[in-house]
């Protein structure tokens, strides 16, 4: 039989579950303390609505305290005295936020990056994760989506902002953005918050390019390098840097197996080129003519790595390539810090080629392998140019060693 008397915490922390009965500790206005034979213990509140009689559950004890059931008994009743029933405001609730979680910023932008992440590249994988975690989640992962205005927005990028980052703000509202547009088509949001946000931040500081010498200066860079003394592997990567300005990412990890040195040949792989995952995948592989100096270059080279698989292991274990940050010193340590770095050499390579005048500004442009959105139109160009590349590497390599011998002038500067 139940037995009904007001509740204390010491009575609701003592009472243990009875197999003869007494199981049900009453507190007042339909609030009791049911004891499980589990050795649980659950608030129950039985009230009537509408003629009938129904129970809620408050939760166990002494996860919800006395107390506490006392002040959810009290909201239940203004509910009944409001003509509600508290446990259908319980049910839609409970849907409310079943639906907030399912519409909540990290759920939406979880399922927009798995759609969308097999046509990115490993690296935009990585960076793309590395910001949802680090940047948006944080601050915006558990909001539903529809909840989150645009001022919300900006205060969140202007915390990326406030660590002195530019670019990587403007690159969380593009991001985000990405996200609402993807909320919006499959119909769990109705706007952008995104949109306009970027012009609320800082101006950009002025684009700062990979630095690298002027004309005036290469002749002395030049016979700086031929005299350096290092690692054979590390001055090789460089001067191979030098004589075929490609990125130095897509040089140190270049393989003995993708040179043709009878042909003057070397084509780099698609899957190392930069670029997305479609040209990767199904892409050409990018051809860089190799000039007689390259040539001889790497026929030297081969007695120190030749047995390895990479042309330029590195110190460490010839399992990994030469660093860039070792390609990098050998200009700091020639003098040149600040002046000039391995990627700066492909600005210094094209600013002179187009000043030569002597090649038509798409031959360039393809032996940077600054890519053609068209695809049909990047397979034409490439087999167009390929003998007026070969040419124009060959003229470069000379250029150089006419350069380093000090007997080259000038060239002509646009008017």
């Amino acid at each position: 039989m139940a037995t009904r008397t007001t509740l204390s915490d010491a009575r609701c922390r003592q009472a243990k579950f009875s197999p003869e009965g007494g199981n049900k500790l009453f507190d007042g206005g339909g609030l009791y303390l049911e004891l499980m034979p589990s050795g649980t213990k659950k608030w129950r509140l039985k009230y009537r609505f509408g003629g009938k009689e129904n129970r809620l559950t408050f939760g166990s004890y002494p996860m919800v305290g006395l107390a506490t059931a006392r002040e959810r008994r009290e909201a239940a009743k203004a509910q009944i005295a409001a003509g509600d029933d508290p446990a259908l405001l319980r049910d839609a609730e409970r849907v409310t936020r079943a639906t907030n979680s399912d519409n909540a910023f990290r759920a939406i932008a979880e399922e927009w990056f798995t759609n969308r992440q097999d046509t990115w590249s490993l690296g935009y994988v990585t960076k793309t994760r590395q910001l949802l975690e680090r940047d948006l989640y944080p601050h915006l992962g558990h909001h539903p989506i529809q909840t989150i205005t645009p001022a919300f927005l900006l205060a969140v990028a202007r915390k990326i902002e406030a660590r002195g980052a530019y670019e990587m703000p403007r690159r969380a509202l593009v991001t985000a953005g990405q996200i609402f547009r993807y909320a919006i088509g499959t119909g769990r949001a109705t706007a952008d918050a995104s949109v306009g946000m970027s012009d609320q931040l800082k101006p950009r500081p002025p684009v700062r390019h990979y630095p690298h010498v002027p004309e005036n200066r290469l002749a002395d860079l030049l016979t700086k390098i031929d005299g350096y003394v290092g690692r054979p592997e590390t001055v090789a990567a460089v001067k191979l840097a030098v004589l075929t300005f490609i990125r130095g990412g897509e040089l140190r990890f270049a393989e003995w197996t993708e040179f043709d040195l009878e042909a003057g040949e070397w084509r780099v792989p698609p899957g190392r080129m930069k670029g997305r995952v479609w040209h990767k995948l199904r892409g050409e592989p990018h051809y860089v003519p190799l000039p007689r100096q390259a040539v001889e270059e790497l026929e030297r080279l081969k007695k120190y790595s030749g047995r390895f698989q990479l042309v330029f292991p590195g110190a460490r274990t010839a399992e990994e390539p030469v660093t860039g940050e070792a390609m990098n010193k050998v200009f700091h340590t020639l003098g040149f810090k600040g002046q000039q770095t391995v990627h700066g050499l492909r600005g210094l390579a094209s600013t002179l080629l187009n000043e030569s005048g002597h090649f038509d500004p798409r031959v360039i442009e393809a032996q940077l392998s600054h890519k053609e959105k068209n695809q049909t139109v990047a397979a034409y160009n490439h087999a167009r140019y390929l003998n007026e590349r070969r040419r124009m590497m060959q003229w470069w390599a000379d250029f150089l060693d006419r350069k380093a011998a000090g007997n080259v002038t000038p060239l002509k500067r646009p008017a």
